[in-house]
């Protein structure tokens, strides 16, 4: 199994970059992709995921999804993040994950750390002010 996030880089407030993540190794159709992000000192925070199965989508905060945009394409096992009008406080190491059915654990929401399986290496967005 493995997850290959990729994308990220240096970038100015403002500014948009589009994160990869490619799926191998397991069903990708089987499972749902969530993005998380990691910022120094802090705690890792969810972003958003997608079910690869009926493209059933979940952003863990309302003032993301208007920023950010998650999207799949079965065909190619890749699920990207476009992010746009980045702060920085966005700059983190981003991480793709791969959980079977992350909308349907009780009292976990879909973005919860734990209930994912596999996880990438992660990719750093640095925005500058």
């Amino acid at each position: 199994v493995q997850l290959q996030a990729s994308g990220g880089g240096p970038v100015q407030a403002g500014g948009s970059l589009r994160l990869s993540c490619a799926a191998s190794g397991f069903t990708f159709d089987d499972y749902a992709i969530g993005w998380f992000r990691q910022a120094p000192g802090k705690e890792r925070e969810g972003i958003s995921c997608i079910s690869n199965t009926n493209g059933r989508t979940y952003y863990a905060d309302d003032s993301l999804e208007g920023r950010f945009t998650i999207s799949s394409d079965n065909a190619k096992n890749t699920v990207d993040l476009q992010t746009n009008s980045l702060k920085p406080e966005d700059t983190a190491v981003y991480y793709c994950a791969a959980a079977t059915n992350p909308f349907n654990i009780r009292r976990s929401l879909p973005t919860t750390a734990n209930i994912y399986h596999f996880w990438g290496q992660g990719t750093q967005v640095t925005v500058s002010s």
